[in-house]
């Protein structure tokens, strides 16, 4: 039997079924908004994993190509690892459940949300939490949910709940939150520059909505909910617990109280090791449980001392910055690079500019037609940031998350295809770190960018707060350090420029976050973001005027689109040859667009003319300097542009009698050449001597004036090598047909 529950989001339902699908599982729900479906689904492990210190949660998004009705690309034509817009869908849903499971659950529980179909409008992204939320809350996995989640848009000044594909391209917000009736579990969010209280009011009507989706899902649970499984709590030993209250305890305090990183973990793992061996023999399996313990206490103390002593680990003050020093142009051949310190945490950003058709991303995704990314933000965190040997296996679920978050900071402050003809991929290298490495990301990637010369809008920083939080004991923190953040209870990441927000993350271990904190954190990030971004803004203040001189020149032209075969010519001849011979890249697109790249702007100009000249048509009475390609008996046939003969008749040769036509031309011969006539077959004839009789009445370009005069001298050089020629009027039969020796070029003949 099928249980079928309508919940309305915004103007549309999403629906929820039951009992029909993957009946094994702990809990399966089918949840459809529009065509939009997916099967979302929770396990849980029988008994709980042993030696642990941790909640094992996985979450999978996994995407189903046939959901969009595509076949994946490549050669294996099946999906394979998860695409990262996949990856980024199940860190949404991760985040906003996990601070909802208990602290001593130690079974492993597996969320796996499965796109079954997409319409293109409903995005499978929010279903998807509410499905996971709607699975954990009927099964019997030890859960203190429901949560809701809601997609918040912003169009023409008015805020839209649950909107769909088409009407986010018109928004300059895109909010996702999560959380449940009396706080907000997660919020991920990209905007174009929103200030703090619509950012506010955006978070109030999602919490509101969100209210409504938890309160059905109480009923669905009353329903068809199923018992939920004990956790046992986690088994102590009195005896350690006693001894490291006893010997341990000052330590502690001691340690947490060191400003730098490196010797406070120095210390602490000073404390564990002594723990460790006094109970080595009489306890030989309790290391885990041992490290436990301690770091137990090194949260305690840390809280305390931020709670009532006002006091953080480095000595700062609640709302002050580390030390920040910024550094551009440090690296002598990349194309833009800015190093970012920010106390431990330090980033070194470098951009790279591309060309449009060649270095663009494409996405493989469930989108259909969905178009190639033009700005790439990638984030790397090599173990000896943090000072570990670890093999390095590529990019994981977090470094992706980061440069995501970063990306979508800096993204709205980049300029558009049309106005700046380059690809452009930031890499931020994460050299040092200890807390908000993705904001440090992010001012460093604006000073990258700048250092480049790309003409970004405005700068842009980014700052981590952080949260504290014991009853109605409340503090928030600026700037928060690796401690602060693994002992706190919010990861609090706001991004923006001097006018608004322009991405904010939010993760929080304390079960919901309700306005009041919101509102200062927000505050207290903007003033943070504002000193930051003075602090940017003396080394750096603006773009560069120019590119970097190792950065390639790309020039945009537009031709006509029924021009785009002449230019690629037969089997792409014609675009191949102009690569060849001028150096350069070229891109052609569909609708006309022509991108021109090299590494010198005569490069470029001599390629652009070139397929000017192949788009260009020849029209009588134009002057062109053209290319003689054959000599015949009775003229020469010059190419006058890319492709396009005429026909220099031996009479249109010059105002004086030429005997043959190779004691004037040659093949390769550069002259200069007007269009006398195209007949009405098309052939274009051309002429020379109307172009010298009437050269002062014409309108020349700096090229054809020199030509112009070589031509003149060379006619006075033919005068003097034939003192029996006279003006020819036209008729070139008769006369003496030897060769007289003059050559147009240094030919002794």
């Amino acid at each position: 039997m099928t249980d079928v529950f309508r919940i309305a989001v915004g103007d549309r339902d999403i629906i929820f079924e039951y009992g029909h699908l993957a009946k094994q599982a702990n809990a399966a729900v089918k949840v459809s908004c529009g065509d939009t479906v997916l099967l979302v689904t929770t396990c849980m492990s029988e008994e709980p994993r042993e030696g642990l210190d941790f909640f094992p949660l996985l979450v999978d998004y996994e995407e189903r190509f046939y959901a969009a009705g595509k076949i994946p690309g490549g050669f294996i034509k099946r999906e394979g690892r998860p695409s990262e817009g996949a990856i980024l869908n199940a860190r949404l849903i991760d985040r906003s459940i996990r601070s909802l499971f208990p602290e001593d659950l130690r079974n492993d529980v597996h969320v796996v949300a499965m796109v079954l179909s997409v319409d293109q409008q409903n995005a499978p992204s929010v279903p998807a939490i509410n499905g996971a939320s709607a699975a954990l809350t009927i099964s019997d996995v030890p859960w203190n949910g429901p949560v809701g989640a809601v997609r918040i848009g912003r169009i023409d000044g008015h805020f839209i709940v649950n909107p769909t594909e088409e009407e986010m391209a018109h928004s300059e917000l895109d909010l996702v939150v999560a959380g449940h009736a009396d706080g907000i579990t997660m919020v991920e969010a990209g905007a174009n520059e929103i200030p703090e209280d619509l950012m506010i009011e955006a978070l109030d009507l999602a919490q509101a909505e969100i209210r409504k989706i938890t309160a059905e899902l109480v009923k669905i649970r009353e329903r068809l909910g199923k018992p939920k499984a004990e956790v046992p709590p986690l088994q102590s030993i009195p005896e350690i617990d006693e001894w490291i209250a006893e010997e341990c305890l000052e330590g502690i305090r001691r340690a947490v109280r060191i400003n730098e990183k490196k010797e406070r973990n120095t210390a602490i793992s000073d404390v564990i090791k002594r723990a460790v061996e006094r109970f080595q023999s009489s306890y030989p399996d309790s290391a885990a449980y041992v490290v436990s313990t301690v770091e137990g206490h090194v949260k305690r103390e840390l809280r305390a001392m931020i709670l009532e002593e006002k006091r953080r680990p480095d000595g700062r003050a609640m709302n002050e910055l580390r030390p920040i020093s910024c550094e551009v142009g440090v690296l002598p051949r990349t194309h833009g690079s800015a190093l970012f310190t920010r106390g431990q945490t330090q980033a070194l950003v470098v951009t790279t500019l591309g060309m449009v058709g060649e270095d663009e991303q494409i996405l493989d995704s469930l989108k259909l037609d969905e178009p190639p990314k033009h700005f790439m933000l990638h984030y790397n965190f090599p173990p000896f940031s943090v000072g570990e040997v670890r093999p390095m296996r590529g990019p994981g679920r977090r470094e992706i998350g980061h440069g995501a978050l970063a990306e979508r900071a800096i993204a709205p402050l980049v300029p558009k295809e049309g106005d700046f003809p380059y690809i452009v991929r930031v890499v931020s290298d994460i050299l040092e770190s200890n807390g908000s490495s993705s904001m440090a990301s992010v001012c460093g990637a604006s000073m990258s960018l700048m250092d480049a010369g790309v003409p970004v809008k405005k700068a842009c920083a980014g700052v981590a707060m952080g949260l504290i939080k014991e009853g109605d004991k409340v503090e928030i923190l600026t700037d928060i350090q690796g401690l602060e953040d693994h002992y706190g209870d919010m990861d609090f990441k706001v991004a923006g420029t001097r006018d608004g927000i322009t991405a904010l993350q939010m993760d929080n271990k304390a079960g919901g976050i309700d306005r009041g904190i919101l509102e200062r954190a927000l505050s207290q990030a903007k003033e943070a973001r504002l000193a930051i971004l003075d602090i940017m803004e003396s080394a750096i203040p603006s773009p560069r005027e120019s590119l970097s001189s190792n950065a390639p020149r790309i020039f945009t032209m537009t031709v006509p689109q029924e021009k785009i075969r002449e230019i690629i010519g037969p089997g792409g001849k014609t675009i191949r040859d102009i690569v060849q011979r001028t150096g350069v890249k070229i891109n052609v697109e569909d609708d006309g667009r022509v991108y021109v790249a090299a590494s010198s702007e005569d490069a470029a100009h001599a390629a652009i003319k070139e397929i000017s000249g192949i788009t260009k048509d020849v029209r009588a009475g134009e002057v062109y300097a053209g290319t003689v390609t054959r000599i015949m008996n009775f003229g020469a046939f010059v190419e006058v542009l890319p492709g396009k003969e005429g026909l220099l008749h031996v009479s249109e040769i010059s105002d004086r009698r030429v005997p043959k036509v190779e004691d004037f031309l040659k093949v390769g011969d550069k002259v200069l050449v007007m269009v006398k006539e195209i007949d009405d077959l098309g052939r274009i004839n051309l002429t020379r001597k109307r172009l010298l009789e009437k050269a002062d009445e014409l309108e020349l370009d700096e090229e054809c004036r020199a030509m112009l005069a070589v031509e003149k001298e060379h006619e006075e050089s033919f005068a003097a090598s034939h003192p029996a020629s006279r003006p020819s009027h036209g008729r070139s039969e008769g006369g003496d047909r030897r060769s007289h020796g003059y050559r147009r070029r240094d030919d002794n003949r």
